[in-house]
């Protein structure tokens, strides 16, 4: 389904040609804002709000646990990423993720093996592209999508014929099932953005489209040198500071305060380390 809504934007290309460059490694900013701006129109009228409806209804660990199932149906192929990237270890520690949490976690509804020194190594097609030497790719917002690049978008839509979950998922299900179960993973990325905190972040930026583009570039970045053990997490909250921090103090706003100058303290009066002077001697006699 995901590589039916990268197509329309990978044919537009074409027509972004003639856009001058803007900012290094995003040649065609012009067509990404515009589609930036339709993505954000999008997720204000639908995904925002069905995303907030979800997280009412649905209690914090129900939803967590669908998310590790989610995130566990993607172990296969990280698997295969990992060996196509000769990365043994990473390789193996993705299938032992799989194997632990589908049958002691539930199908993944637990996390068990994260708990026992097994942590998420997520790889995919656009990393493999990268490790075989297409290290640079240029910036690009797909519609529905949101961020990407080109590299990653090719290694999007590829991956609908080569990822196991996908094949299992067009095999098996008709299409209303196989449909409702892409939203469901909308829903559910969209629930887990509102939870990172990087809604308001975004809101409070001046310019949210140079904030999301360096915070997923320099997320993809880290994911491709293996930097990403340790912040699955907050991954997202981190990698949007650090594109605020980027652009200058002031697309953080509302700034923070500044510590109140300490109060210069009275310095204290020297102890009078000379000798006293003799008193001058009384006329009076003794």
């Amino acid at each position: 389904m995901r590589a039916l809504l990268c197509l329309p934007a990978l044919a537009l290309l074409a027509g972004c040609a003639t856009t001058g460059p803007k900012t290094p490694g995003d040649p065609y900013e012009g067509f990404n804002r515009k589609m930036w701006s339709f993505d954000q129109t999008l997720d204000k009228a639908v995904m925002k709000p069905v995303a907030k409806g979800y997280i009412a209804v649905m209690p914090h660990p129900i939803r967590h646990g669908l998310s590790n199932m989610l995130e566990n149906v993607s172990e296969p192929f990280n698997f295969i990423n990992a060996l196509l990237q000769a990365k043994p270890k990473r390789a193996l520690n993705a299938m032992g993720r799989f194997v632990i949490n589908t049958t002691i976690g539930i199908g993944g509804f637990r996390d068990v093996a994260g708990r026992n020194g097994y942590p998420q190594t997520p790889e995919d097609l656009g990393q493999t592209f990268a490790v075989w030497g297409v290290k640079k790719s240029t910036y690009l917002v797909l519609p529905f999508y949101g961020p990407s690049t080109i590299r990653d978008g090719v290694g999007t839509v590829a991956s609908q014929w080569v990822d196991p979950y996908k094949i299992v998922v067009r095999k098996e299900l008709d299409f209303w099932p196989a449909a409702a179960l892409t939203g469901f993973e909308f829903v559910d990325a969209r629930a887990n953005l509102i939870d990172s905190g990087a809604d308001t972040l975004l809101d409070t930026s001046a310019d949210s489209y140079a904030v999301v583009r360096s915070a997923y570039l320099q997320r993809r970045q880290a994911l491709i040198e293996d930097r990403d053990q340790g912040d699955a997490a907050g991954g997202s909250d981190a990698d949007l500071n650090a594109a605020l921090d980027e652009l200058g103090p002031d697309q953080n706003t509302p700034a923070a305060t500044p510590a109140a100058p300490a109060q210069e303290q009275p310095a204290s009066p020297a102890p009078n380390t000379a000798s006293p002077e003799p008193a001058p001697k009384s006329d009076t006699p003794q």
